[in-house]
């Protein structure tokens, strides 16, 4: 086809969640509330981290830029889905619908780096505790939270600018209430098998190879954790990994389904559904995951809030 006859699309529509008005209303009250309380959980767990020095410990930094993270990974999507919720025409431009696939892509890659720095840290802490403040010193704490958000956010890049290079002539519907590489790579109009094996072979390299070294890494922390003799050492060694383990089933079960196991089966709707609970639910339990299991946190976290109404004016 002659590029000249080719009319570039401009912009996409994304047909989310379609349904009555009473639907949409609806949805947007429930995705808002929790896009607030994800806001809210996240940065509640940044302050006490910030404020409290009893937390300026590794484990504590690794969770505070999770959680900055999280927030970060929320506003690329949420933002744009609730305007879609209440907009009659539901378009997104061309260049923001890549901007949005390219920072939800590095956004959720880093987040897997993220997983395997904190198993990391919890396998040093547990099985090798004599070693761990020579070894997981403050300076190798940045070290590895810096590597984390470069290799996310180079991870997808090359790919991601392929696809964007690709000729789109219409349609432009997306069924999805983001913007997805497999919807992207379906509306081209020139096939591009290879660039959709590569996308999905990177996607699924980093999925397995994070999965594969934290369940390794808590696979030795329970073995060491069961060789405790006191029941006190059990309770705090599961105590302080069980979050991190409920982190990684959610955020991985989901994540596994979408970009590794083959999806061709699912339907659109399933789809949506799996990305929902990626992409919204579980950076808005991932906070009370961490706070409500974890002593240390759920102190701060009052001695923050009782500060906050201590400072507030009469």
């Amino acid at each position: 086809m002659n590029k000249s006859e080719i009319s570039t699309v401009t912009q996409f529509v994304l047909l989310g969640f379609p349904g009555p008005w009473k639907i949409q209303i609806m949805l947007f009250s429930m995705i808002l509330l929790v896009y607030i309380l994800t806001l809210t959980g996240n940065t509640a767990i940044i302050c006490a981290v910030r404020w409290d020095h009893r937390l300026h410990t590794p484990m504590y930094v690794l969770l505070a830029n999770f959680s900055f993270l999280e927030i970060w990974y929320v506003t690329c999507t949420i933002p744009n889905m609730l305007v879609n919720l209440l907009s009659k025409t539901k378009t997104i431009s061309f260049s923001g619908c890549f901007a949005q696939f390219y920072f939800f892509f590095s956004l959720g890659t880093t987040e897997c780096f993220f997983l395997c720095v904190m198993a990391y840290d919890r396998y040093l802490a547990i099985c090798h505790p004599q070693h761990y403040p020579s070894i997981m010193t403050g300076h190798l704490c940045v070290i590895l939270v810096l590597l984390c958000w470069l290799i996310g956010f180079l991870g997808h890049g090359i790919t991601i600018f392929f696809i964007s290079q690709l000729p789109f002539c219409g349609p432009n519907v997306i069924d999805h209430f983001l913007c997805d590489v497999d919807p992207l790579i379906a509306l081209s109009c020139a096939p591009a098998p290879i660039i959709e094996h590569v996308s999905h072979s990177v996607s699924s390299l980093i999925i397995i190879l994070t999965i594969l070294y934290i369940l390794g890494s808590y696979a030795l922390v329970l073995r060491a954790v069961l060789q405790v003799p006191s029941s006190a050492g059990w309770q705090k060694g599961f105590s302080t990994c069980g979050s991190h383990l409920v982190v990684v089933s959610l955020f991985y079960r989901t994540i596994m389904v979408m970009y590794v196991s083959p999806t061709s089966g699912n339907s659109v709707a399933m789809h949506k559904v799996i990305t929902l609970i990626y992409s919204v639910v579980t950076p808005v339990l991932n906070p009370l995951i961490y706070s409500l299991r974890n002593r240390d946190m759920k102190f701060a976290l009052h001695q923050a809030i009782c500060g906050m109404k201590i400072l507030k004016p009469s």
